[in-house]
């Protein structure tokens, strides 16, 4: 992968095709909606969202804050990493792991942080939400899977598909010291899964904190609660539309 990381032309055709521009602005709502519930970390972390000609994806730039992110900010990268449409420059970390989890894993969105309490998950034994406590946990029963091999900095194409590769096809993943990697078929589906991935972690490790031994559910109920929760996702839409008319 070259990875160029400077900024590409906002003339380019699909930079102003319609269906990208609100590709664009949905995943420019994500970031914001993202900042507004304390799932960023400064300037770092990154969403991206696969193309539907298979060989683009948008990206957030580097240097701005999520909640400033607006729809022209975010950049076009095609699957070599090279930038080719947007006004900024993005982070190398990004072009290596979003690259490799769009190409190899075949995810479409892929939303990549370190926000607080599912991050604490990933620094204990377990390294992952248990999803036979809560309600909200019972949504990601089976779809979870956990890397729990930790290599630093994603500085090359190697680690980035490495983490693609021990996704194995699993929705959500839990990076072992490092954070955690929700993927979609589309951003309304994928923010609120991010959203209620985290108030799902933090139940677990507020429940933890008490030092009261924890009462988890049978598994197979667990599969039920996921099935039911999943199998229709018209709340996730109406949760994306309101974040749109109030951020």
């Amino acid at each position: 992968m070259n990875a160029p990381h400077t900024p590409g032309s906002t003339a380019h055709p699909l930079f102003t095709d319609p269906d990208v521009v609100q590709m664009r602005e949905d995943m420019a709502l994500a970031l914001r909606a993202a900042a507004h519930f304390g799932l960023g970390e400064g300037v770092c972390n990154h969403f991206s969202m696969a193309l539907p000609d298979g060989r683009h994806f948008l990206l957030n730039p580097r240097g701005l804050m999520w909640s400033e992110v607006q729809a022209d900010d975010v950049v076009i990268v095609d699957d070599q990493g090279c930038v080719v449409a947007g006004g900024h420059a993005v982070e190398p970390t990004a072009m290596f792991i979003h690259t490799a989890v769009h190409r190899i894993a075949r995810k479409t969105c892929v939303l990549h942080t370190h926000m607080p309490y599912a991050t604490a998950l990933t620094l204990t034994q377990q390294r992952a939400l248990d999803t036979t406590l809560s309600q909200n946990a019972m949504r990601f029963h089976g779809r979870v899977a956990v890397d729990g091999r930790y290599n630093g900095f994603a500085l090359d194409g190697r680690e980035g598909e490495r983490i693609a590769h021990a996704m194995q096809g699993a929705d959500i993943s839990f990076l072992g010291n490092h954070g955690i990697i929700v993927c979609g078929e589309r951003m309304d589906y994928a923010f609120d899964d991010l959203y209620y991935l985290e108030r799902a972690c933090q139940a677990q490790v507020l429940a933890q904190s008490t030092g009261v031994p924890l009462a988890p559910c049978d598994p197979a109920l667990a599969a039920r609660v996921a099935e039911q929760a999943n199998g229709e996702r018209l709340q996730s839409t109406l949760f994306f539309e309101a974040l749109r008319r109030r951020l």
